[in-house]
């Protein structure tokens, strides 16, 4: 099978598979982060339990046990429902819960009522530690999803800066030590360098995951071209040998009548059908060769134009005659006139392999080639009384080389009659339909739908670059 190449990823998909994968980074960090954050609030809680009223500390440790839990639960419910869902499915569950990160924020902003200018300097500082290590711990697990570090980050700082500001302004009327003018500072300071440091993780994990995003792209994209490649020597290997295998036996045949001939003369009157007909066989096969090789080179030529059918049926009538009454075969033709719009020769072409093939496959009975008015347009139609298509070979003989297994006069041909039909008709925009019945036989009917000769360009260019592509 060939492998069938994508297109370029769009920029909106590579961006939105981006956003995924950032909740992904997001999400897996958050249950260390709970961990770090019940460690701290430890710490907090030991180091002020003696120096703080117990019922104020004690409100706090309950809210910070509370807003854990809730962190938990949707962790929880996170690695439960959605860890292994799809990109849709994490941003929504982002969407939903996006605001435990800016609560928890004020949580912890809060905690600078229960120390600053209420305990030891000391203890202050074991605090402010704490709390800033959190600040700083937070931009790498956080970065990931700008909005969520920004509004922790701001949260928190303006949490912690209202609390300052109500003890210096509203409780000390301003009249407090001047360390706490420098806190405020050193406050407002390393609240702009955690934002411009998470900042700029975000940007180098955003680059990190687009990286990864067209590494992926590459890697699928050499690997399909690696298939198509394999595919492509796979086909040239069964092409060669179906090659050497059918056109071996005409020009056998050939060498021997030729010798025939050679050592008795006389028989040139029964000799020269013969050579005439495995003549006849060779260009069969060589036409096919070149159809393909146009067709696969891309140098195919349209030339649309008004085209008479009656004049097409009647030219073809000529060519094929003969060779239903040489196997006794009756020919018929209903003619109905009409003009197509289309390529001639192509067209020809087209109509000329579905009777080659109807002859080919029909040893009693005869052939109906038949043009017809319907609502739809014009038509042409060529039934046979053949052996007829089993419908699990009925979409398959349209494929490059196939040959339905047991027909009789499979062996005549490299399996590209219906090939070449399919593609051309593609290209030209005939739709072509097919119906038959084992031992009844088969009806193909071509509907001559006006060719526009801009998309026929366009679908003749798309057919050869699908060559390595399609199945």
């Amino acid at each position: 099978m060939k492998t069938e190449s994508l297109p370029p990823p769009t920029p909106s998909a590579e961006g939105h598979w981006v956003e995924g994968e950032l909740v992904r980074s997001l999400m897996r960090t958050q249950r260390n982060t709970q961990w770090v954050g019940l460690a701290l609030v430890a710490i907090i809680v030991g180091v002020l339990w003696d120096d703080t009223s117990p019922l104020l500390i004690s409100v706090w440790l309950l809210l910070m046990l509370a807003m854990t839990a809730w962190r938990l639960g949707i962790l929880r419910l996170y690695e439960r429902e959605v860890m292994q869902e799809g990109t849709d499915e994490h941003l929504a569950f982002f969407r939903r819960h996006r605001l435990v990160w800016p609560l928890s924020a004020l949580a912890w902003g809060l905690a600078t009522m229960l120390y600053f200018d209420r305990t030891s300097l000391a203890d202050q500082f074991v605090c402010w530690l704490a709390v800033a290590g959190l600040a700083m711990f937070s931009i790498n697990t956080l970065s990931s999803q700008r909005p969520v570090m920004r509004g922790y980050l701001d949260t928190f700082a303006a949490t912690a800066l209202a609390v300052i500001g109500w003890r210096m302004a509203g409780e000390l009327g301003l009249q407090g030590p001047t360390y706490h003018w420098w806190l405020v500072a050193l406050l407002l300071i390393l609240w702009q360098v955690l934002r411009h440091a998470g900042d700029r993780l975000h940007d180098t994990h955003r680059r990190n995951f687009e990286l990864q995003f067209r590494n992926t792209q590459l890697i699928d994209s050499l690997t399909r071209q690696t298939q198509a490649a394999l595919d492509a020597v796979e086909i040239k290997n069964r092409f060669l040998a179906s090659a050497a295998h059918d056109i071996r036996q005409p020009v056998h045949a050939l060498g021997l009548y030729a010798d025939w001939l050679g050592s008795e003369p006389e028989l040139v009157h029964e000799l020269a059908p013969k050579i005439v007909e495995s003549t006849k066989a060779v260009n069969r096969l060589f036409d096919s060769l070149f159809d393909l090789a146009r067709l696969d080179s891309g140098k195919i030529r349209l030339n649309i134009e008004p085209v008479s059918v009656v004049k097409l049926l009647r030219e073809l009538e000529l060519q094929y005659r003969p060779l239903c009454e040489a196997k006794g075969l009756k020919f018929r033709l209903h003619l109905r006139p009409g003009t197509a719009v289309s390529d001639p020769i192509l067209l020809q072409r087209i109509v000329g392999n579905l009777i080659s093939n109807a002859v080919k496959y029909t040893q009693k009975g005869g052939i109906l080639v038949a043009a017809r008015a319907t609502r739809e347009g014009l038509r042409i139609e060529i039934w046979d009384t053949g052996v007829g298509i089993a419908p699990v070979h009925q979409r398959e003989i349209f494929r490059e080389f196939y040959k339905v297994p047991g027909h009789a006069g499979t062996e005549e041909g490299f399996g590209l009659g219906l090939y070449i039909v399919g593609r051309l008709t593609h290209i030209l925009g005939h739709p072509l339909e097919l119906r038959s019945r084992v031992g009844r036989g088969t009806v193909f009917r071509l509907m001559l739908h006006p060719t526009d000769p801009r998309a026929a360009a366009d679908r003749a260019v798309a057919s050869v670059a699908r060559m390595g592509r399609e199945p």
